[in-house]
């Protein structure tokens, strides 16, 4: 909590506690009528030593001493036993410093007022006190813990979404260099072709995911050559069809927010020579940028996969947190079609 609220809440407590001193002092002696300044200045030092000097001492011993001490760690017992012994302790020293200004009987003309009495009654209000000090800083310490985990579980949501962004497959990578290697002895300048797309791909995964947002353009041309990369392991000049509808003309998006599924599509298509396997549609708008992506995938060996991969979940919250009420995703898997409708909104 800022210091300025804390700081706000003290003063308004004390402000609070002195005007209602200052209003049952002003009905304990308006009943007299007038009053001379003796007994206004004894007044005040009645108020000063009999209500705030004890009260101070013991709101700011429960507040920094008997909270954080004792009652913060659960130790109860000792939290009241400690805290009746300040609250005596604070107004013996209140009732030690009134007598020797203004009298043991504290002002007052009737001689029957015992010292017990008025220390139990300061003791009393000094408790109260200390009571309300306890209620301040365990609304501190609360909002401070509320503040703590949220801010830890944005690090671990920061975490979660590098490993998002700084994810690559390393089976992706393993066969794309063993096709490669295997292209190289069969046609070199396509296997240099291949290699250039690689490490592009490898650059923009190291350079361009730190961003927040990146150039949609740059986000298409890494899924273009990631997919053909992957269509090297296949004969089938229909395995992939990807198309894009629009102009990405100057549009922004987050980085990698596409490719975890496309990803998905690939690594859960098990049948390579099926004629679009995986068809893969991206819409650009004037408001929205939408992915629908499509995959076949025998039902029977999904649940052997389903393991594998980048989570689901991890997406969903990368999503939730970067388009936060901008954005619609919606799964649906059927007659052994697996398909994700993801829209962006950027109005």
């Amino acid at each position: 909590m800022k210091k300025s609220i804390v700081v706000l809440l003290h003063v308004g407590f004390w402000g609070c506690y002195l005007v209602l001193i200052l209003v049952m002092l002003g009905m304990l002696y308006g009943r007299e009528g007038q009053v001379d300044e003796s007994r206004l200045e004894n007044a005040f030092q009645i108020m000063l030593f009999f209500a705030v000097v004890p009260s101070a001492i013991s709101f700011y011993s429960f507040y920094f001493l008997l909270f954080p001490r004792y009652l913060q760690h659960k130790k109860t017992v000792l939290s009241i036993v400690y805290g009746i012994l300040i609250s005596l302790g604070s107004a013996i020293i209140g009732y030690a410093i009134l007598s020797t200004t203004v009298g043991a009987n504290c002002g007052y003309e009737d001689d029957d007022i015992s010292l017990i009495g008025v220390v139990l009654f300061m003791s009393f209000i000094t408790l109260i006190c200390g009571i309300i000090a306890l209620v301040i800083q365990g609304f501190i310490t609360w909002f401070g813990e509320i503040k703590l985990k949220e801010m830890l579980k944005q690090k671990n949501h920061e975490m979660e979404l590098a490993l998002v962004k700084s994810q690559l497959d390393p089976h992706f990578l393993f066969n794309t260099i063993n096709n490669i290697d295997i292209l190289i002895l069969k046609n070199a300048t396509e296997a240099s072709n291949y290699l250039n797309k690689l490490s592009d791909i490898m650059r923009f995964m190291l350079f361009e995911t730190k961003a927040d947002t990146i150039l949609l353009s740059k986000e298409l041309e890494y899924i273009e050559k990631y997919i053909e990369l992957q269509k090297i392991r296949t004969a089938n000049l229909t395995y992939v069809n990807f198309q894009v509808t629009g102009i990405p003309a100057n549009k922004t998006i987050a980085p990698m927010v596409f490719i975890p599924f496309i990803e998905n599509a690939f690594k859960h298509t098990t049948n390579k020579k099926l004629e679009n396997a995986i068809t893969i549609n991206i819409f650009i708008e004037n408001e929205t940028i939408s992915l629908v992506c499509e995959n076949k995938f025998n039902p029977s060996a999904q649940r052997k996969q389903e393991n594998n991969g980048l989570g689901n979940d991890l997406i969903q919250k990368r999503l939730l947190l970067i388009y936060p009420e901008k954005h619609t995703l919606r799964v649906e898997k059927e007659n052994g079609i697996y398909k994700v409708s993801l829209t962006i909104y950027h109005g």
